[in-house]
């Protein structure tokens, strides 16, 4: 390889003239013309030329000669910079003569991947179809830098703007052709009216689907990482092969991906769904008394084995879709997950899954149980077929009524309208796998345990990712955190009215009750009663030499506890509601609400046990 050599060099013509010196004419009449090139007597004129480098590398094929050059530049300093960065791409070994294209190189690229997952090349084939080959494409390959990936993502950004107001767009008039159909309904036995309300509903109707045109989704932070994930891939692949030099794609930031965090259907955020329609967030997690009645609700569903199973061992859909009977022991207790049907496109494929996740899960004796109910059932329908010639031998656990394998995204569906028809507060059939975790974490059950269960690579991702703490275990937290701080003096109170709590204050062996607490001034005389209600009966009262509100309040805690143990009342719940005391008045009351319950007290793991056989409570609201 010879050194650079850099020249000046203009963009000046002249006539070309034959040998007796005369202009030589085109066909049209006009003289042909050419470069003056680096004879141009006005090089050295400022802004006049621009400059030009060039190198030679080692001959081609049959001795042809191959010389590299470049220009344009305006000055020496930065045509010497371009020609440093020539060489070092030529001497590492990267063909800088090529005009490949980097679209081209992308669709060679997919093509050499031929031993991909199904849905991850149907990934990879989305993302170059949709954003790399429009933005990408057309550069050459040689050319390809971080500028120009930023300026995709710059101009998705954009597009998203502008698909945001069309969304917003479709919303309004979606919400007029509600209105519209509704005015129609409500017409019924008004043969004018409705009419002209028909009229209006099929016009909104109209222009809800033109409206509705060309309507494409929001690409989100998540999606972006995955395309920029798709190119850095391709730029590797490109590097080992000696077509690229720099993962450009590497050293592009793009916006954080907030992992949705997993939240519980408590009795207050239940409320407020039923009220308003809202979920709380994307994740949800069903509490253990909200599966329970979500079990009980599908125990006449001829899959009420598939439901059970998502509940108590968490598969994904794939795999139960896949779960071929011989690899069920009923005997044994154990399923091994050795196959999957993944959809793409609304077509199903099988596949194998991930290494991480073939494993083989134990099943309970419960769950044991239900799968040789539902076998039992499957065979009943074998023989109504049979009779038809119409059965469908697919060898799967769980099927449709002719003996044929469910499609994944069916089962979704058919889980969506069974949660829609139970009235419980709607979670999507993955977070299932998030309950699942969550039942395995209230019964103290090892995380390397539920990881092998869920067919994770890791015990963080199983942490991470699907373990939502129940609200039973936030409270055991709470309480032992504040039991560990020594607080100085004695909870001590004189009791003025013995606590009777009545059968009246129970509702199906709950009760909620408030304790207040009031001094007439700042001293250390407090009042403490407990009613169920404002204004009503008050069934004990104590009173107390405390010096805060907060001290008062405490007492009033450890005195209902007291009561409790003594009655062989459990403690369910304690709240401290200062914050609906008013300002003036929180240094002279104090507000305790307790739910207790008078069944036997119960062991920690006591709740689970019920909801495994089936005696579950019916779930209380504290708000």
């Amino acid at each position: 390889m010879t050194d650079i050599s850099y020249f000046r060099r203009c963009a000046c013509k002249v006539p070309v003239l034959d040998k007796a010196g005369e202009p030589v004419l085109l066909s049209d009449g006009t003289p042909k013309m050419k470069e003056v090139g680096a004879t141009c007597p006005k090089l050295k004129q400022k802004g006049h030329s621009t400059w030009y480098f060039y190198f030679e590398l080692e001959p081609g094929k049959n001795g042809k000669r191959r010389r590299v050059r470049r220009g344009g530049f305006e000055t020496q300093d930065k045509a010497k910079t371009e020609a440093k960065k020539a060489l070092k791409k030529a001497e590492g070994v990267t063909d800088v003569l090529s005009s490949a294209t980097v679209g081209e190189d992308l669709t060679a690229w997919v093509e050499r991947k031929g031993s991909l997952a199904r849905t991850t090349s149907h990934g990879y084939e989305g993302h170059i179809r949709l954003y790399l080959m429009p933005y990408l494409g057309h550069i050459k390959r040689n050319e390809l830098h971080a500028r120009h990936i930023e300026a995709m993502y710059a101009a998705i950004k954009k597009e998203n703007a502008e698909r945001l107001l069309h969304h917003g767009r479709v919303k309004e008039l979606t919400q007029a052709r509600d209105a519209a159909h509704e005015a129609w309904i409500r017409a019924s036995g008004k043969p004018e009216e409705r009419r002209k309300t028909r009229s209006a509903y099929l016009a909104a109707n109209a222009a809800l689907k033109e409206g509705a045109r060309g309507l494409r989704k929001i690409t989100g932070p998540a999606t972006l990482h995955r395309i920029n994930a798709t190119l850095s891939s391709f730029l590797n692949s490109g590097i080992k092969r000696l077509e690229y030099q720099t993962n450009w794609a590497a050293l592009i930031e793009l916006p954080t991906v907030k992992r949705p965090k997993p939240l519980v259907w408590t009795p207050e955020r239940v409320e407020h769904w039923k009220r308003t329609g809202e979920k709380p967030g994307p994740v949800m997690v069903w509490t253990p008394e909200q599966a329970g009645e979500f079990l009980d609700f599908v125990a006449d569903d001829r899959l009420y084995a598939l439901w059970d199973t998502f509940t108590f061992l968490g598969p994904r859909r794939g795999e139960m879709a896949a779960l071929p009977w011989t690899e069920v022991s009923l005997t044994a207790l154990r399923m091994r997950i050795s196959a999957q049907l993944v959809e793409v496109a609304y077509r199903v494929y099988g596949e194998e899954p991930k290494a991480d996740s073939v494993r083989t899960m134990s099943i309970s004796s419960h769950s044991g149980r239900v799968l040789t109910t539902h076998r039992a059932n499957q065979e009943r329908e074998r023989a109504e077929w049979k009779g038809e010639e119409a059965w469908i031998e697919s060898g799967c656990v769980f099927t449709m009524e002719n003996g044929a394998a469910l499609h994944p995204d069916w089962i979704s569906r058919r889980f969506k309208r069974l949660v829609e028809l139970s009235g419980l507060p709607p979670v999507r059939l993955h977070d299932l796998r998030h309950l699942s975790a969550s039942l395995a974490l209230l019964a103290n059950n090892d995380i390397k345990v539920v990881q092998e269960r869920l067919g994770h690579s890791s015990r963080q991702i199983t942490s991470d990712t699907y373990t939502s703490v129940l609200p039973e275990l936030f409270q055991a937290e709470a309480e032992s955190t504040v039991a560990v701080v020594p607080r100085g003096g004695e909870l001590t109170y004189t009791v003025k009215k013995a606590l009777t709590i009545p059968d009246s204050a129970f509702a199906q062996d709950v009760a909620v009750l408030f304790a207040h607490a009031a001094s007439s001034a700042r001293g250390p005389q407090w009042t403490i009663g407990v009613q169920a209600a404002a204004g009503g009966e008050v069934f004990g009262q104590i009173r107390a030499e405390v010096q805060a509100a907060e001290r008062a309040a405490e007492t009033a805690e450890a005195w209902l506890r007291t009561h409790c143990t003594e009655q062989g009342y459990e403690v369910i719940r304690t709240e401290n509601l200062a914050d609906r005391i008013p300002d003036d008045q929180k240094k002279t009351m104090a507000l305790v609400r307790l739910v207790i319950d008078r069944t036997a007290v119960m062991s920690r793991d006591e709740p689970l046990r019920r909801f495994l056989t089936g005696t579950r409570k019916a779930s209380v609201s504290t708000g």
